[in-house]
């Protein structure tokens, strides 16, 4: 619980902080009145997705399930990754890796809940945080560090109006391994959606990402590798940025995205030589290639 006081002191005096003005949040009788719904599958193709194990071929196919929207109180997102869909001998997710990966991301609105306005400055709604990240490991054999994510999340967030990008998702939370059953660091992130270019035909042009930065971990966390170096360090994080093309029903893009010692791990991470594992190459650009059907 330590933690998380303060966890959320840190993200009040952040807020509190802010300089920019917009408009409040009105608040309605009903907290029904703006709910809504979306899904859409997308078709995608990774190439260098870190973590990047024994200098192997990071490349591999997925079909990706991603759905979101509002109901009352409750703003959700989420998706669920299946890998490898043609069951390829080549690439990261072959050889019995992990063939699913699940985010969950609820977060509940404050304002709704307590029925009063709780935005300011550039602040539209404040809420109660949370995110559980669900498999997607890798090869559990000895020396490598595999296995399936458990994870969870909890802390605060806002909607803020950032200049040019618009309402951005902003959330500080405390990291909880659930696996473990301990407290590990904190991760702040952000997330927007920017429609930029419009054509006649109605579609568009959009440029859309978030920030995921982990900090305060435990660089002892998993232990060392076979050069006397932590597995862990104490920061690492990714950002994403995506270019996309936006009909009705369907969408096609590219992202960027780069890891800095990605989900908390040192380059060489888990190395051993008794096993032959070279570790981890956890720093770099990932590609990534989508085709969108909207739902």
């Amino acid at each position: 619980m330590k933690k998380l006081n303060t966890l959320v002191l840190a993200s009040t005096v952040a807020l509190a902080g802010s300089a920019f003005t917009a408009s409040a949040a009105e608040q309605t009788g009903d907290i029904h009145a703006n709910d809504y719904k979306w899904m859409q599958f997308n078709i995608m193709y990774a190439i260098d997705e870190h973590p990047i194990a024994n200098e192997d071929e990071a490349t591999h196919n997925y079909l990706e399930m991603e759905f979101g929207g509002r109901s009352g109180f409750v703003d959700l997102y989420g998706y669920v990754d299946v890998f490898n869909l043609g069951n390829s001998d080549s690439g990261d997710k072959a050889d019995g890796a992990s063939k699913m990966f699940m985010k969950l991301a609820p977060r509940f609105s404050l304002d709704a809940i307590t029925g009063t306005d709780l935005s300011f400055g550039p602040v539209q709604e404040v809420y109660l945080s949370t995110l559980f990240n669900w498999g997607g490991g890798a090869i559990n054999t000895e020396g490598n560090g595999g296995g399936d994510v458990n994870m969870s999340f909890w802390g605060v967030g806002a909607d803020v109006m950032v200049p040019w990008l618009g309402k951005t998702g902003m959330n500080l939370y405390g990291a909880y391994d659930i696996s473990r059953k301990d407290w590990n660091g904190y991760q702040f992130s952000a997330n927007w959606f920017k429609p930029f270019v419009f054509f006649e035909d109605k579609s568009f042009l959009s440029f859309q990402g978030y920030v995921d930065y982990q900090f305060d971990m435990d660089e002892e966390y998993s232990g060392m590798n076979t050069d006397g170096d932590y597995n862990n360090t104490e920061h690492g994080g990714a950002v994403f940025f995506g270019l996309y093309y936006h009909t009705d029903r369907f969408a096609l893009g590219y992202g960027g995205k780069y890891f800095y010692h990605s989900y908390g791990l040192n380059d060489n991470a888990f190395k051993n030589d008794t096993f032959g594992f070279g570790g981890l190459d956890t720093t770099g650009w990932t590609h990534f290639l989508t085709a969108t059907y909207k739902i």
